[in-house]
Parts: structure tokens; C-alpha cells; sequence
């Protein structure tokens, strides 16, 4: 059945104004810290489809793969949930083609490429069904894994995922032909620098993202109205997707839920570019994720 979730400011978020201003030493301390909250049961590499991707390990249960955001590390988009969504279920966290620690191969980035990856991945790992969670180009991935792979899904979480061109305003558009390594995050450069073995990989990376999002096509409508998992489309109501990609993704997956969270880009899992002084606001997100995940599944043919 399909739900509506519209949640108001003032009632999931009790954030003082001190909250807003720049960032004090003290919240960099605090984003610095979202990198080394947990520690990984597992990790290390495999080899798919041409190139070694690195993987992480956390918890017990039942499997959720995480898939990060563009020029991102696991730690980047899920350092602060992953203690969180580790407590009740098996975490698989990937670093996707030529992010962080995995290695790049002789070919633009695609959308459909990262999900045969995704899924290879899986295989080798001897995980035959899982639920997905993944965040901007990393939900995008998730609803290729859903169209591509349906076999290999139970649920999926589509975070600020984009499937149209027009999911975002058209001045993105604009900043994606300006886009360059200098005007990228310094977060998301610092901690590219930390963790992969090659830092001259920040530059490629950088510009096949780049390359990537402006060759951006249009997902068919057949292709998302075939989904059938049980899905959750979550954005901030002040998300570069607009909600109303967002209401029609719900449209259009028959089998989904729509949650419209106060907050920007990933803050609603404190993302590491979001991240705030004693920010809580996955302390509201993250039950909500648990409890779609928990229920039965019920899908539509």
C-alpha cells in the first residue's frame, strides 16, 4: 500500500539556532570522529568485473547493502548510521569504481555498471538476497540493481535518488558544467586522500563523476514502473531533488513509501558534508528505516 510520510520541522527537530552557524572547531572534531565511530568485522577486497572493490562488514543478520554518494567513501555518506543500522542487521558497505579504496578501470562511470558490480560483489560473498540502502548516485545505482537484478532484492531505500533529468532543478545542471576538483567538498577530498592508495585517483574520480552526471539520462518509465520490491523514496524538503521527482518515483514504484524529512542533501543521515554540532537527526531517521525493513514483505506483480 502506498503512504505518504511528511514530517514537520517543528515536530521531528528541536535543533537550536546554535545548530546553523559555521562550523566551530568542535564540530570538526566531531565530523573527524563520524570516521572512526565503528569498527568492521570484515573488510578487504574482490575481485569484479575487472577491478578489486573494496568492502566493509558490520553486525549480524540480516544483509542491508550500503552504497555511497558521488566522490564518496563508505565513511562519508554512512559514518554516523552505521552503528546505528549495525545493532540489528548485517552490514555491506562498498566502495564503488574508482572511490576510495577500489580501483578504477578504462571506462567511464555508469549507473548500470555500478549495479552489475554491486551484484557481483554480492556473489562472490555468497549472499544470494539483500536489502539495499543507497544515497544520491548511490540510490541511483539502487534502482538500476532493482531494474537490472531484481532477483538479488528484498527491500531498497532510494535516498535523494535521481532517475529524470528534471528531478532537479535546472541550475544543477549549470553547476555540473562548472564543476572541478577546487570547488569540490573538502571533506569529501579529505577523506578520499585518507583511505585510497593512488591520491593522483581524486583528480579521475572527480571527473568522471562529473562526466557522469552530465551525460545524466532519463531512467525509462517502464524500467521504474517494473520495480517491484518494496521500496522507501526518502529526500529533504530542502533536497537538490525536487519533491516532485520524488512523489512520482512514488507514482511509479507500485510497491513504495514516501518520507519527506526536514533538511538538506543527506542530512537526514548526517552525511558528512551535513554534519552539524551534536547533530540527531538519524536518531529520528534511522527507526524509521528499521521499521520498513522489518515489516513482511507484501509485493505487487
Amino acid at each position: 500500500m502506498k503512504r505518504l510520510i511528511l514530517y514537520s520541522v517543528s515536530a521531528l527537530l528541536l535543533l537550536s539556532s546554535f545548530n546553523y552557524v559555521n562550523r566551530s572547531e568542535e564540530t570538526n572534531k566531531q565530523i573527524k570522529a563520524t570516521l572512526h565511530d565503528s569498527l568492521p568485522s570484515q573488510n578487504g577486497y574482490s575481485e569484479v568485473n575487472g577491478i578489486k572493490m573494496y568492502y566493509e562488514i558490520y553486525g549480524e543478520g540480516k544483509p542491508l547493502v550500503l552504497i555511497h554518494g558521488g566522490g564518496s567513501t563508505i565513511q562519508t555518506t554512512f559514518g554516523r548510521v552505521i552503528p546505528m543500522l549495525a545493532k540489528h542487521r548485517r552490514l555491506i558497505a562498498i566502495e564503488l569504481q574508482a572511490h576510495g579504496r577500489t580501483g578504477d578501470r578504462e571506462k567511464d562511470l555508469t549507473f548500470e555498471q555500478d549495479a552489475d558490480d554491486v551484484a557481483t560483489l554480492l556473489k562472490n560473498l555468497k549472499i544470494d538476497k539483500a536489502d539495499f540502502f543507497g544515497f544520491s548516485n548511490g540510490g541511483t545505482t539502487a534502482v538500476q540493481i532493482a531494474i537490472r537484478h531484481p532477483e538479488i532484492v528484498d527491500k531498497i531505500i532510494l535516498g535523494s535518488a535521481l532517475c529524470k533529468r528534471d528531478g532537479v532543478p535546472a541550475q544543477f545542471w549549470d553547476f555540473m558544467k562548472q564543476a572541478t576538483l577546487a570547488n569540490m567538498p573538502e571533506q569529501l577530498k579529505e577523506a578520499y586522500l585518507n583511505v585510497a592508495p593512488n591520491p593522483n585517483g581524486l583528480q579521475i574520480m572527480c571527473d568522471k563523476d562529473v562526466k557522469r552526471m552530465l551525460n545524466f539520462k532519463d531512467i525509462p518509465d517502464e524500467q521504474i514502473e517494473s520495480i517491484k520490491a518494496p521500496t522507501l523514496i526518502i529526500i529533504g524538503d530542502q533536497d537538490v531533488i525536487k519533491p516532485e521527482h520524488a512523489i512520482e518515483m512514488h507514482r511509479q514504484i507500485a510497491n513504495s513509501e514516501l518520507a519527506i524529512i526536514p533538511g538538506v542533501h543527506g542530512e537526514y543521515i548526517e552525511e558528512i558534508t551535513t554534519l552539524k554540532f551534536n547533530s540527531k537527526e538519524a536518531d529520528f531517521v534511522i527507526p524509521m528505516f528499521e521499521s520498513f525493513l522489518d515489516k513482511p514483505s507484501e509485493r505487487r506483480q
